[in-house]
This record gives C-alpha cells, structure tokens and sequence, in this order.
C-alpha cells in the first residue's frame, strides 16, 4: 500500500488528498496484470470500478472498434460509463504488457462527494451549474405574465381602453380567430386616439400596430432587452405558433445582467457612421473577457457577441438604403457560418450572401452597391473579409430566390467536393434583414429534398468526417508540429468544427430546422436520431470544447492579446487537460458511429 500511496501522490487529483485520505484510498485500489493482447473490459459490460495505469500502454477503441485513446501511465480510463450507469461505453485492450489499479466504483463516488478536487476532475457537468435565475438567462416564458389580455379588431377603442385600465397594463393584443394581428398601448392610446381626436367607438383595429415584433416564450430575457433598445420599443407580444400568450414590458425586466452587451447594441442602432460601429465592436473583447470571468455559458456569450454582429449588420443596411433610396425589388440578406449558428466568439470573419425576390435583377446597381456598403462596414466593424469569398459582394451569392434553389438542387443531386463544402456552410444561413419570408421560401423544400436523398447525406457524412479532434497516442493531443502555432491545438477547425460538422448531418438526417449546433444536438436527442446517453455525452463535449476556447480567448485579451483560436494544452492545468482529452474521444466516438452508420458511403 505504501508503494501504490506513492506512486498515486503523483497522480491528479489524488495528489490534492489529505495525507491520511490518500493513504485510505491507496488502500482502496486493487492491482491487475494483464499481458499484452487481453482485453481488460468490452463494450456494453459492467463495470467494476475506474482503471488507472501503473505500467504499460492500454488501447480504448469504441463500440465500432474504431481507435478512441492509447493510454499510458497515469492515465485513467472507464470513467465515463463507470460514473453515468455502470456499464462500459468503449474497449479496453492491453497493448503491451501492463499493471493497472482499480478503484471500486463506490468508493471513486465517496471521494466526488467529499473532495472538491476529485469532483472537479470527473464532473462533466459544468455547463448545468446553478448560476442563478439571471434576467438576461432566464426564457420568456418565465418572464412574462401568466395572464394574456387582449381583444378583437372590432373592440371599440374606449373598451379596449377599459381593459387596460382595469387589468393596470400598458398594452393589449389585438387577436383574430386564436390569432395575434396586432398591438395597441398607452402609448398609442395618447397618440393615435387622444391627439388626433378620434372617435373613441371606431374599432381598435384604426390604432392598433398591425404584424408587431414578436417572441417565442424559449426566446431568452436577453433577446427582449435587445430588441427593446435596437428598435426602441417597449412592449413584446410573446407568440408559440401564432397563438397570443402573453406580453413582455419594459417594467417586467431587471436590468441587472447583460447590460453592457444591451449598450452596446443601442449604440450600434444609434450610429450614424461606420467608424462609430467600428468604436462599438473594438469593446467586444472586453466584453468576451467580462462574461467570461462573470462564467456565463458558452451559449450565452456567443450569442451576445453574435448578436451585435448582427445590429451592426442591420444598421449599414439601413444607412446603405437611406443613401441608395428604395431597392428596385425584395432581398433578404441572411448571414451563414458562425453568425449564421449565432456561435459568434473574439475573433470571427464574414460570411453572407444576398436572396432576391424572384425574377429580380442581380447585376442591378442597387444590389451590387448595398453588398460593397455592408461588406466594406461590416470589414471596417472586425469583420473580416471571408477568405473563400463567401460574400454577397460575389454575384454568385446574391441572386433571385430560383437561382438559389437551382442552387441547392444541385448540390444535393451531385454531391462533388465543392458541392459539400457549399452545403455544409448554406446549410446555416439565417435571414438578419430584409424579407425573412424569401430564406424561409428557400429552406422550406430544401430540408426535406436533402435528407431523401441518401446518396448526399452520405457525402455530407463523409465531409463531416474530414475534420478530426486533435488525439494522438499514450492519452495526449495532436499539436501542430510547426510555425507560428506550434505545440498548440486549433480549437475552431479540430475542436467546434467536428461537433458543428456532426450536428449539420443529423439535422438532415432529422430534418431538423434549428441551425444552432447546441439546439441541433439536443433536437437530434430528442427525435431519437441519436441515442439519449451518445446525445448528452456530445452536448457535455461541446460544452467543454467551447468553454475552454472561450477562457483561452480570454486569457488571450486579459494578456493584452489579440484573442484567436489557438491553444497550449500544456497552459491547462491538469484536471481540464484531462477533461478536454476526454471531449474530444466522444466526439471522435461519435464520429465512428456516424461514419458506420448507413449513412456512410461504402
């Protein structure tokens, strides 16, 4: 036992034990000795406790027998089935000669729950922390009144009136068959009705303010605040499919979180100039820094830093039609990528394109000349120009809506290289200005036309292979060999990439319309296109992966640095370079399953 204390002492986190504590648990291991070639446990067996190598190289493969992990001393394994149900999620097989120890399950669940160190090193969990019912955080479901007040068009002003003031609310719905058609305010009662003179028995319907801005009750108090201070209004009619359930006012919000985010768009909206916007967004790294350190979810600062990306983006719009005068016809200018996923971090390029009302003129001067303004800004903004030129300022990438599905029909009906490359990033476009309803058109049919086709979901399975988690032999990762960024891992193309890559195909696979990769997972897990325990174990990787490239950007800014995607695994402490090592062999794991799917090209 002294010999196993010693050689523990060595090993995080037992090396953060008591003296006393680790002599216990020195006593609580076991030893085995397996020769070369023995399979020390399969997949789907129980298990009987974790496995920590003393001598030897063991090698973890999963279910499919795909290479996972080659583990050396110190390094432990079985954890992730032994702490969820018991039973195995991977194989384990002595490669060499090897001694192991195995700590009882029991006894490894003892330890998480009375020492912080050892609950720190194996909880995966750290994005279901309790943080507290923050506004920003909290959805609107949560935020809004139980009750929904609201009347018919044909409501006589006075009694619409009435209802506001015997309920004490500052608005009221105006709803038709079950159905919300407008919104009218105090606000409008003093300036539509009491200063024009209007006869107080003409229907609502003459002041109401028909198709208003509204949210789904998943929407977070963070989207409410910010559509507030963009469009300065004050009340949010809360819809789930058409139907009125409720308002969002002003009053009803605190706030207390988020609010420098919620500046920084109002100061966007009020701009008047491109260097004014540029001011604005040379702030977001310290904003990246302030949430960060305030340990915010990852989804939740990028969807902050997302969303002033796109109040930049709306306001050159408006500025490049207040100089261009009215469009010779319908546009909606979607964004994809990053932006698109609203997975915006520190440091991110453009990528856009323009969708015209059928039978428009794409060589129109308009076009051309609102596409160079936004680009041009959004450049000048931090934005940089995309390097494959993925850009509405590309007349390939601003054309009328049956170019666009022209567009898509082919892609999924001869899937060459450049064709999967093109899916893989205009299947996550998402409509930031003009006429939604032009992109809606164009997603509507596209969905189903790719997930029936099995030969371009197997393409695209085979493209999101391409991109691989950074692994290599005896449990450590594969750095750059070279350059500027050698020793360091590329946290964007072999971190987030892979997992976005994966959830891409199962939202073809489930045709799935969300183009968030979080949502896309859980939507995946929920419709059974993933198994419920393969789904959460991808969400926690993700969740890790995006974390930890988000503290390095930090830590990159907090040093005066210009925040990128780079990271030293041999900077993380020892704890979350293990965890971080264990994300990417699920989602590797995850890419196997995929790749033996029947999806997979043969």
């Amino acid at each position: 036992m002294p010999d196993i204390a010693d050689f523990i002492a060595t090993v995080h986190p037992y090396d953060a034990l008591p003296r006393d504590e680790l002599a216990r648990v020195a006593g609580s291991f076991s030893r085995r000795d397996f020769t070369a070639g023995t399979v020390i446990y399969q997949h789907g067996e129980p298990l009987s406790g974790l496995y920590l190598i003393r001598h030897g190289k063991v090698s973890v493969t999963d279910r499919n027998g795909d290479s996972v992990s080659q583990l050396g001393p110190r390094n432990s394994f079985g954890e992730r089935g032994l702490l969820r149900d018991g039973v195995a999620v991977t194989s384990a097989t002595a490669e060499t000669d090897c001694t192991v120890l195995l700590l009882p399950r029991a006894e490894l669940r003892r330890l998480i729950a009375e020492h912080r160190a050892v609950a720190r090193f194996f909880d995966r969990g750290r994005g279901a922390v309790d943080r507290g019912a923050e506004v920003a955080t909290l959805k609107v479901g949560e935020l809004m009144s139980a009750r929904a007040l609201s009347c018919t068009p044909d409501t006589p002003i006075i009694e619409a009136a009435r209802l506001m003031r015997d309920a004490h609310a500052s608005s009221l719905g105006i709803c038709e068959g079950g159905r919300l058609v407008g919104l009218v305010t105090i606000r409008d009662m003093s300036n539509r009705v009491v200063a024009e003179g209007r006869d107080m028995r003409h229907p609502v319907r003459e002041v109401m303010t028909e198709g208003p801005v509204t949210l789904a009750p998943t929407a977070l108090g963070y989207d409410v605040l910010n559509i507030m201070l963009e469009r300065r209004i004050s009340h949010l009619p809360v819809v789930e499919d058409g139907r009125f359930l409720g308002m969002i006012s002003q009053t009803d919000l605190t706030r207390v979180q988020a609010i420098s985010a919620a500046a920084l768009i109002r100061e966007v909206a009020g701009a008047e100039a491109v260097s004014q916007m540029a001011r604005v967004t040379a702030r977001i790294p310290e904003l990246l820094l302030q949430l960060v350190n305030a340990h915010q979810r990852h989804e939740i600062i990028t969807r902050m830093i997302t969303d002033i990306a796109d109040a930049v983006t709306r306001r050159l719009i408006a500025l490049a039609e207040a100089r261009l005068g009215p469009a010779p016809a319908a546009w909606c200018w979607a964004a994809c990528g990053s932006q698109g996923r609203q997975e915006q971090t520190g440091v991110s390029d453009q990528d856009n394109c323009l969708i015209l009302a059928p039978g428009a003129d794409p060589a129109h001067p308009w076009f051309r000349d609102m596409a160079r303004m936004v680009s041009e800004g959004l450049d000048a903004c931090g934005y940089m120009f995309c390097p494959g030129d993925m850009m509405a300022t590309n007349p390939r990438w601003c054309q009328p809506l049956e170019v666009w599905q022209g567009y898509f029909s082919d892609w999924i009906a001869h899937p060459s290289p450049e064709a999967q490359m093109l899916s893989s990033v205009m299947f996550d476009l998402r409509a930031i200005a003009g006429t939604e309803t032009l992109l809606s058109e164009l997603q509507a049919g596209t969905l189903d036309m790719a997930a029936r086709n099995s030969i371009f979901v197997a393409h695209m399975v085979s493209n999101s292979l391409k991109h691989r988690p950074p692994l290599g032999l005896i449990g450590g990762f594969a750095t750059i060999r070279s350059g500027e960024h050698r020793h360091h891992i590329d946290m964007k193309h072999n971190g987030v990439v892979p997992v976005a890559d994966l959830a891409r195909v199962y939202a073809l696979q489930g045709r799935i319309a969300a183009v968030n990769t979080r949502a896309r997972l859980e939507d995946a897990e929920t419709r059974g296109i993933v198994s419920a325990s393969g789904g959460r174990d991808l969400v926690a990787a993700y969740d890790m992966i995006q974390t930890v490239r988000l503290e390095n950007q930090a830590q990159l800014i907090k040093a005066g640095r210009k925040p990128d995607n780079y990271l030293s695994p041999a900077d993380l402490p020892d704890f979350q370079r293990s965890h971080l090592r264990d994300a990417f062999v699920v989602v590797r794991s995850m890419q196997s399953a995929v790749g033996h799917g029947k999806g997979m090209l043969g």
